[in-house]
């Protein structure tokens, strides 16, 4: 404790020095906090639309349904897969989907088309289809009518009203075709979806598929993204093997690998940035070792053990990187906060980019408490190596040299 205190005091026996140390760090711990948060607001942005566009956070399918996702391959409706869904605490919400594909047509004018069937209501609930609703009105459960995504409406030369001629093959290659009222247009953010998606109610798309109570995957939103290694786990041995349980990472590889390249190309700058810190601490600890030798010299020469002197030197370092730390931190809360709160808007060509990618043209900020403790680890970290400089040299200082310097 005594040496906790004669170090504090040191400190502030030049405090220009200190104040410098302390403020390359407090600057750092704050540029590298608002940074980290505004990566990571981004990539949960992406994961959130991702996951709230059209996967959900997790699906179930039949072994082997995502490498070949035929129709072929759906399963029938499951008591056990339900209850499973039902008994975990964490699984907000679920809903039964049919998907396939059809030719779409009105008139002479024919294109592909992704079919998903839904439970209207409990579809509603994981992926907020009226809030995409631009015209006309939400399906009803057992509503024989669709929902056609603007830009396949738009090719088509389609409105609400109009009837959608769709042709494709059912389940074990069954003939389908039906000719459906479009009760609404929706506007799907993702640029590609837009151009093909068309909404059925489960029970018509199942007719229409010949494929009478048969599902091709559950999808689910969780409570939280941290805890969906656990409830992949709780679930695959639930329900067994005849069943894949997939996050939405293993179904989005590329948004996946998108968001560690980026992660790492800043990580790259933050490590620059901690570089520059880490000689600012190293210049001015190699200042004052420079200035206080003498002093140390005649400490040592009355008496005092040079590990009492290292153990000083090392409370001084320390110290100067908590309170830089300790000032970043506490600035960069509040900041944080009110940008997590109040997002910066984009304008232009960047806002242009965002929505034609289906992003909302926000720059989000993330609260996760990683972004502010790894701050305080690698100051931490760095500070304890850098402490290993003042220790070295007063363990081969001479005494003699340092009293004539």
């Amino acid at each position: 404790m005594k040496n906790f205190k004669m170090a504090w005091r040191n400190l502030w026996r030049n405090k220009r020095r200190t104040l410098i140390a302390v403020a390359s760090i407090f600057f750092g711990v704050l540029l590298s906090a608002f940074m980290s948060s505004m990566q990571e607001g981004s990539y949960e942005n992406m994961v959130n639309i991702a996951v709230k566009f059209y996967s959900g956070s997790m699906q179930i399918h039949k072994d082997g349904y995502w490498d070949n996702q035929a129709i072929n391959n759906s399963f029938e409706t499951n008591e056990k897969i339900v209850s499973a869904l039902e008994n975990d605490k964490h699984i907000d919400f679920y809903t039964p989907r049919l998907e396939s594909f059809a030719l779409a047509s009105s008139e002479e004018i024919t294109k592909g088309a992704m079919v998903l069937g839904i439970d209207p209501v409990n579809e509603d609930k994981v992926t907020s289809v009226t809030a995409k609703l631009k015209k006309g009105e939400y399906l009803k459960r057992g509503d024989d009518g669709v929902l056609v995504s603007s830009g396949l409406a738009k090719f088509l030369k389609l409105d609400i009203l109009d009837t959608l001629v769709m042709i494709s093959q059912g389940y074990h290659g069954v003939s389908a075709a039906g000719k459906y009222p479009i009760r609404g247009i929706i506007k799907h953010p993702n640029p590609e979806f837009d151009k093909m998606l068309v909404y059925m109610d489960i029970k018509n798309c199942q007719e229409f598929y010949s494929a009478y109570d048969l599902l091709s995957s559950y999808a689910i939103m969780v409570d939280d993204h941290d805890k969906m290694a656990g409830i992949q786990r709780r679930l695959k041995k639930a329900i067994g093997d005849d069943y894949e349980v997939m996050t939405w990472g293993e179904m989005q590889p590329v948004l996946v690998q998108q968001i560690e390249s980026d992660r790492q190309s800043g990580a790259v700058f933050i490590l620059v940035l901690y570089l520059v810190i880490g000689f600012g601490i190293l210049g001015t600890i190699m200042m004052m070792m420079s200035e206080r030798k003498r002093e140390m010299g005649v400490m040592i020469a009355i008496g005092m053990k040079k590990a009492l002197v290292r153990r000083m030197m090392f409370f001084e370092t320390m110290l100067i990187g908590f309170v830089g730390v300790a000032l970043g931190v506490i600035v960069a809360l509040p900041l944080v906060y009110y940008f997590y709160l109040n997002p910066i808007p984009l304008t232009g060509q960047a806002a242009e980019a965002m929505l034609g990618y289906g992003f909302e043209p926000v720059m989000k900020f993330s609260m996760e408490p990683l972004v502010f403790y790894n701050q305080a680890i690698i100051i931490f970290v760095l500070t304890f190596f850098i402490s290993f400089y003042p220790l070295i040299n007063i363990t081969k200082m001479k005494v003699i040299n340092a009293l004539r310097g």
